[in-house]
Formats: C-alpha cells, sequence, structure tokens
C-alpha cells in the first residue's frame, strides 16, 4: 500500500494537451474571452476592418475575420505552440507595444475547441490553412481567402464539456461577447467592426475618416496628432452608448507628470444602478482595475448615493515603466509604481469638469417627464374616475385649499405659521410671500440659463420661464444642495475641526488592518481622524471629527481598513463627513411648503447658476427639470 502510495506521489511531467487545457482554463473562460483575444490578436496584426460571427451565443462557432497582415505556412504551425508570439522581438517586458503578448491564446483555444485557421499575407498569391481539434494539429493546406487571416472557433469547450455547465444562456453570452467588442472599439477608432449572428447585424462601426487622423509620418506634431485621436475616440464612444450619453456626458482631458487622462464622463443625474457601464483603458488596453473604478467612485462620492453609478469611458495613457500588464491571465487588471498619482489625477480631473458643468443637469429627466405627460392608450375617463382598462390616464381627486379646510388657524398656532413664512433671512427686505403668481415684471429680467420665475406651485415646486421653454425646480432639493456646498466651502477653507478625546479610545483590529490604517494615518489625520499604534493589532484613537459626534470608532477604523484593502483609498469617512454635511444641509434648507416671494424664488434661481453641482441633490436626484418649448408643442400637437 505504501509502495503503491509513494508511486502516485511521484513528479512528472504532464502532457502538453493537458497543459493547454489548464491554460484555457485561466485564458478562455467563456466565449467572449475568446473573442477578445482573437480581435486582440487581429488589432495587433494591423487590421483595419474586423468581423465578427457568432452562433449559439459562440458556443457553434466564433469567426474573427481581419485584414490584417498575414502569416506564411510555416507561421500558421508555429503559431499554435504555446509561448510562441511575434509582439515581443526584444524579449521586453516593461515596454510592450501590443495587447498580446504571452502566446497562448491560440494553443488554449485550439485544446478545447475546434480551431481552423485560414491565412494569406498580402503579396502571397494563395492562402493557407491549418486545424487543430482538442490539441491535435493537422497539416498546412492551400485556400481561397483573401489577405488578412480568419481564426473559426467550432464547438468550445466540446473537449471539456464540464465547462459548458458554468456557462450562461446563449442570449447572455452574446451580450457579453458584444460588451468585450465595444469595449475593443472605444480604444481603437481607426478600426471598423461588425458583429452579427449569422441572421443579423447586431454592431456596425465605419472606421474614423482618414484624414480626421493622420499618420505619424505626415508631419504633423504629436499634440495634433493626440487631438485628433480624442476627438475620433469621442466620436465612436456616441455611436456605441448612444445619444443620451452625447447630450449628457462631459469631456475631460489632464495630464500629471507622464500620465495622461482623456474621455467622457456622464453628469451625476445620469446614472445606473451597476458599475457595468464605466469603461477604463490603460494605454489602449481595456481593464476593470480595482485602483481605476475606486478612484472613479471616489470622484462621484459627493453626488450619487451609493447604490448609484457613474456612467464614464476614461482613457489613460502611461509610461510604459510606470505600469505592469503582466499580472492578470487576461490582463484584465494592471499595477502601477505611483497609484496615488493615478488616482489623484483621475479624481481631480472628473471632478474639475463637474464643477465646469455648474448647474448642468441631465437631459434625460426632462424627456422622463414628457413621457409620463403623454397618454398612453385610449381617451381619458370621466373627471375623477379611473379608466375600465389600461389606459394611460389617472384619477384626479379634489385637493384642499388653505392650511385648514378653509377654515382659520388655531389658537396659539397664527404666531408660529407668520414666522414660518417669513421671508428668508438673507432676503430680509423682500416683500411679505403671497399664493399668487409672479408679476408680469419678472419677464424684464435678463436672459439667465434657468430663467425668471413666475409662480409657485403647491409650495414646493418654483416654475420659471426661459427664452426657448420652463424650468421647473425643487426649491427643498436645490437650496439643500446649496447649503451643503457652502458648507464644504467653509469645511475646506477651515478644516475639519476635531474633538480630543480624554481618555483614548483602544480599538482592536486585525494586524493587515491596522498596517494600512497606520500607512495612511497622515491622510485620515487631515480628514480629523488621529490615532496611533498601541501594540502588536491595537489603536489608540485620539481625536475624531467633531461632525460625528460619538461615532462607533470599531466599525468606522474597520470600514476604512477594508476600503484601503479594496479600492486603495478611505472613502468611509470622506462620505461619513459628506452625509453629516448633507443632513445638516437637508435641515437648514428650504422646506417643502415653504412659500416663497418673487424676489427669492429669482435669488434661489440666481444662486443655483453660479453653484457648481446645483443640478443633482446629495443623492444624485435631479434639483430642476427643464422642459423645451418645440417639445410643449408637441404634447398639444402644434408639431
Amino acid at each position: 500500500m505504501s509502495q503503491r502510495t509513494d508511486e502516485k506521489r511521484q513528479l512528472r511531467r504532464l502532457p502538453d494537451t493537458l497543459v493547454n487545457r489548464i491554460a484555457a482554463g485561466e485564458v478562455i473562460e467563456r466565449p467572449a474571452a475568446a473573442v477578445k483575444e482573437l480581435v486582440e490578436n487581429a488589432l495587433d496584426a494591423g487590421a483595419g476592418q474586423i468581423d465578427v460571427l457568432l452562433r449559439d451565443g459562440g458556443r457553434a462557432l466564433i469567426a474573427v475575420t481581419d485584414d490584417g497582415c498575414g502569416m506564411e505556412p510555416d507561421q500558421l504551425e508555429v503559431a499554435v505552440e504555446r509561448h510562441v508570439t511575434s509582439k515581443l522581438p526584444d524579449d521586453d517586458l516593461v515596454h510592450i507595444r501590443s495587447l498580446g503578448f504571452r502566446g497562448e491564446a491560440l494553443p488554449s483555444i485550439g485544446a478545447v475547441a475546434r480551431l481552423t485557421l485560414i491565412s494569406r499575407p498580402a503579396q502571397a498569391a494563395e492562402a493557407w490553412s491549418l486545424t487543430v481539434e482538442g490539441g491535435r494539429r493537422g497539416q498546412p493546406k492551400p485556400a481561397a481567402h483573401p489577405p488578412g487571416t480568419r481564426v473559426e472557433v467550432r464547438d468550445l469547450f466540446y473537449a471539456t464539456p464540464a465547462r459548458l455547465k458554468f456557462l450562461k444562456s446563449p442570449r447572455a453570452e452574446l451580450q457579453a461577447c458584444r460588451d468585450t467588442l465595444m469595449r475593443l472599439a472605444m480604444a481603437n477608432p481607426l478600426v471598423g467592426f461588425t458583429l452579427g449572428d449569422g441572421d443579423r447585424t447586431l454592431l456596425r462601426l465605419e472606421p474614423a475618416v482618414p484624414e480626421l487622423v493622420p499618420d505619424p509620418a505626415s508631419g504633423l506634431d504629436a499634440t495634433s496628432r493626440a487631438d485628433d485621436l480624442l476627438q475620433a475616440r469621442l466620436k465612436r464612444l456616441g455611436a456605441l452608448l448612444g445619444k443620451d450619453f452625447a447630450e449628457n456626458a462631459l469631456a475631460l482631458e489632464a495630464e500629471r507628470e507622464g500620465f495622461g487622462l482623456t474621455g467622457l464622463i456622464g453628469v451625476p443625474t445620469f446614472n445606473r444602478a451597476t458599475a457595468q457601464h464605466q469603461y477604463l483603458f490603460v494605454n489602449g488596453r481595456p481593464v476593470r482595475d480595482r485602483l481605476l473604478l475606486g478612484a472613479l467612485r471616489g470622484a462621484f462620492a459627493d453626488f450619487l448615493a451609493r447604490d448609484r453609478h457613474p456612467v464614464a469611458a476614461l482613457f489613460l495613457e502611461a509610461p510604459a515603466e510606470a505600469v505592469d500588464v503582466n499580472v492578470h491571465p487576461a490582463k484584465a487588471e494592471v499595477r502601477f509604481r505611483e497609484a496615488g498619482l493615478v488616482r489623484g489625477l483621475i479624481v481631480g480631473a472628473c471632478r474639475h469638469a463637474l464643477a465646469e458643468a455648474g448647474h448642468r443637469a441631465s437631459t434625460s429627466v426632462a424627456q422622463a417627464a414628457l413621457g409620463a405627460f403623454r397618454p398612453q392608450d385610449g381617451p381619458p375617463a370621466a373627471s375623477g374616475s379611473a379608466p375600465r382598462s389600461g389606459g394611460g390616464w389617472r384619477p384626479v381627486y379634489a385637493q384642499p385649499q388653505g392650511p385648514s379646510y378653509g377654515g382659520s388657524y388655531g389658537a396659539g398656532l397664527r404666531e408660529a405659521a407668520s414666522d414660518y413664512h417669513a421671508p428668508l433671512p438673507e432676503l430680509e427686505g423682500a416683500p411679505a410671500a403671497r399664493n399668487e403668481a409672479v408679476p408680469d415684471a419678472v419677464a424684464a429680467l435678463p436672459d439667465y440659463p434657468l430663467g425668471a420665475a413666475r409662480a409657485q406651485l403647491h409650495g414646493t415646486y418654483v416654475v420659471a420661464q426661459t427664452q426657448d421653454g420652463i424650468v421647473i425646480v425643487d426649491q427643498h432639493a436645490a437650496h439643500e444642495r446649496l447649503v451643503h456646498e457652502r458648507m464644504k466651502r467653509q469645511l475646506a477653507e477651515g478644516g475639519v475641526k476635531t474633538q480630543l478625546l480624554l481618555i483614548p479610545e483602544v480599538v482592536e483590529l486585525e494586524e493587515p488592518a491596522v498596517e494600512r490604517l497606520l500607512a495612511r494615518a497622515a491622510e485620515l489625520a487631515e480628514l480629523g481622524l488621529v490615532f496611533e499604534a498601541f501594540g502588536a493589532g491595537a489603536l489608540a484613537v485620539r481625536e475624531v471629527p467633531a461632525l460625528l459626534g460619538q461615532p462607533n470608532l470599531q466599525g468606522l477604523l474597520r470600514d476604512l481598513a477594508d476600503e484601503l484593502s479594496e479600492w486603495d483609498q478611505a472613502l468611509s469617512l470622506k462620505e461619513r463627513l459628506e452625509e453629516v454635511c448633507g443632513t445638516l444641509a437637508c435641515h437648514g434648507s428650504v422646506r417643502a411648503g415653504r412659500q416663497l416671494n418673487g424676489d427669492e424664488m429669482n435669488a434661489l434661481l440666481r444662486q443655483m447658476e453660479a453653484t457648481p453641482h446645483s443640478g443633482q441633490c446629495n443623492h444624485g436626484r435631479p434639483t430642476y427639470v427643464e422642459l423645451k418649448l418645440a417639445d410643449i408643442e408637441k404634447l398639444f400637437g402644434r408639431r
């Protein structure tokens, strides 16, 4: 028994077929991964047009055709061997200029599927084909094919049937392949792409006009070429992400110590429920890096609720020696030598773009409002009654007017009501508030972006008239953002006031968590949290931000340590301070139901125009809706 056990434990070299199947488990985990590897090979081959065909979500067939440089027959034979590549001529793993460089994709795919390569160099008279089935390689044969390469992958994972059980539905796999192709197309606007399923074309992207992005040999300087490439990328982003994103996106461009950042970010009110619509690129390579995602999250932390995510497409250009792309099997993550520099560049550029946007809000808010106005189907029911079947009309109920069914205020409430409806402190000289429309004199105001106040509805909404439409403002949400921004400015100018603990509180944590916190102690001290090491696995907290009152320090420090591990930045403390500021701003702002006079309403509009980020409240909801006159006329059939 022992001899048999010893024989089983002897080391042995695994056969190449099994090695390739193991590698395929890391590199090719689903059809989208195969599409990514094959399209990257086409891009590295200098293709100007790439066509992708899928059947059954990529299980039955993945075909990628390009017009790149092509391969000779002898190159076809070695192309399907492991760690064979033409992309590292100097054996330099630092200055990598291609998307692929390991030489693992084709042998990995050939180990688990039926792979066919058909290729022809531009100067060759004929094409050659090569097949690999389950790791067994055939011989090159003549074939008919135009210059370029076609790679066909049939019956993916037929050699490893267990992997098929972990695939999602064909529709879900097709969507994953489409998303992968979209990300590669965003970074390569000079290349045309098509995606089809055999019955229809799902995606068609034309390459950028050649004159738009000149060749480096054209004589234009690098700055001009970079500007043209940026414009081509922005045009490609508009074609891929749709009209709504193009209308609600902010362009950003920043540079710091050799790092360059360009791209588009959506305004905070144009957000999504998941981070799926965040497209990040490093030196033209699509990545899902935690550092970049965390930096983007931190840039929007003050404008979105925790369960909402911004829409963004960011292109980071970094020096080759400052980034390591060889740290992930699928090259989906990278490592930066100066992580803090990259994080600061992204956060600073995004916040600068948001500040430049001022009071701008998403146009999709107005579209949703107009959609709610339109009746769905069928005529309106009688007033005060609901329709008998699925019409879009809702019942109308009479609303009580006045403080209490038309009666007078109760005893002892008259003085309180008078104080409640008094003018705002900053407008003591304004006339008393009235329950009537603002006089026509406001029409003489200059042409302001948010227009001139016309009336207040339901004691909550301010209606303003612009040159080409109307604006409806939620007075409480708008004033809450104004107060919040003022508190943030005061906090930045005066610093975070701290509260000294009479007896330092000792918090016990795991040693790795303590080490992460101590490494960022200086940064946290600027936010008002002062602590020091107190033996092994413990911290002594001496000061806390005064705004937090008596926080749960155990939970706060644990959250901070977890976020430093996950995102490499401490968001909890910043978010808690901002949450306190938001709560104070909410209680200190104009409440719903508060009657405003004309001067107060116009003062609110002017402050919104002058205050950054006033287009959304502290939770990312819009503070106003703008309806264009043309859209209103369509509602009444005038257009």
